[in-house]
């Protein structure tokens, strides 16, 4: 792994780590940014806390970096309704200001970029015939 993909990798860890924690200790403030059109936010906050810690973990490992690290991506997408819900409703999140809220999903596309270049190995280049 180069340095890049190192300083990435403990990005995503991080990210996920303490953000599978958030879950736990901040569980109302992800309950309430679940868009009402989602059944059971609680077990939502839940199970996404899960994923996220597993992943984390998971990405540590060689042998289920690959794996951890497409679940991270899919979970990644898969909270971006939440991200939108409070980027359309500021009002409903008065404690944020509006312009982080817009930020939020500019760091989501850039954690998206950094999940697949620091856990899904690049094929090796292989030598030009002549």
């Amino acid at each position: 792994m180069s340095v890049a993909q190192r300083a990435g990798l403990a990005i995503v860890f991080c990210w996920f780590f303490f953000g599978s924690l958030g879950h736990a200790f901040a569980y109302r403030f992800f309950v309430g940014i679940v868009p009402p059109y989602i059944p059971w936010p609680g077990a939502a906050v839940i199970v996404s806390g899960i994923f996220e810690m597993l992943g984390a973990i998971g990405i540590l490992l060689p042998a289920t970096r690959r794996a951890a690290g497409i679940g991270l991506f899919v979970l990644t997408l898969c909270v971006t309704p939440a991200n939108l819900y409070m980027w359309q409703h500021p009002e409903r999140f008065p404690q944020m200001a509006p312009a982080l809220l817009g930020a939020r999903l500019i760091v989501q596309i850039l954690l998206l970029a950094c999940i697949a270049c620091s856990t899904w190995p690049r094929a090796a280049k292989r030598p030009a015939h002549a």
